[in-house]
């Protein structure tokens, strides 16, 4: 049977990088879509680990050739989703999640209907602000930038199936969890799981 999409998106300093890793650890049955990126490597990204990276032409004879499922330029930066990539992972039953903005996810749904979109969103702006500083590796322009944009963001909160509030970590990682698994329990998953059951169920 098919695997299953996930979309999270989040504006930035949302948490999200930190939920989707503690989903990885917490449920090995769901992989992380690896997108290609024009922006510099954080410490401690590894380019094949967290984001393939490569410089603006590369990224772009790639998109010019048809091989982005999705991308889109997000401060200033280039993010693409490898089109047959994701969807041999799919077919093969693997499910999977990709980290993407609103635009991107946009963009997924129209191959992958099915997916399930999971927005991520802070307490308050004030919070989302603190978090943002806190991390001390963006300038003030930047942080400036990215609160203006997390306004925008966040008003295509209600395009997703699930939304969570990242106020204390433990509880919203358990969120993520729980709709995961919610998602495998859907009456398409379990009916491709169990045929032969459904078959003499749903019988005359």
């Amino acid at each position: 049977m098919p695997g299953t999409l996930f979309i999270v998106t989040a504006p930035s300093g949302a948490g999200k990088t930190t939920l989707v890793q503690g989903l990885l650890e917490a449920d090995p049955g769901v992989q992380l879509s690896i997108s290609y990126t024009t922006r510099d490597p954080r410490p401690g990204e590894q380019d094949g680990r967290e984001y393939h990276f490569v410089d603006v032409s590369r990224f772009r004879a790639l998109r010019d050739a048809g091989e982005f499922l999705e991308w889109a330029e997000v401060h200033g930066n280039y993010y693409g989703t490898s089109k047959a990539w994701l969807r041999g992972e799919i077919e093969a039953g693997r499910d999977t999640l990709v980290e993407i903005d609103w635009q991107g996810a946009q963009q997924v749904r129209k191959m992958f209907p099915e997916a399930v979109g999971i927005f991520i969103i802070p307490p308050s702006m004030d919070e989302l602000e603190n978090r943002l500083r806190g991390r001390g590796t963006d300038s003030e322009d930047v942080i400036v930038r990215r609160l203006l944009a997390a306004r925008g963001e966040m008003r295509h909160v209600s395009e997703f199936d699930y939304v969570i509030i990242n106020n204390e970590l433990p509880d919203a990682l358990g969120d993520l969890v729980a709709v995961v698994r919610a998602a495998r329990l859907r009456y398409a998953n379990q009916h491709a799981r169990h045929l032969a059951y459904f078959d003499f169920l749903e019988k005359d």
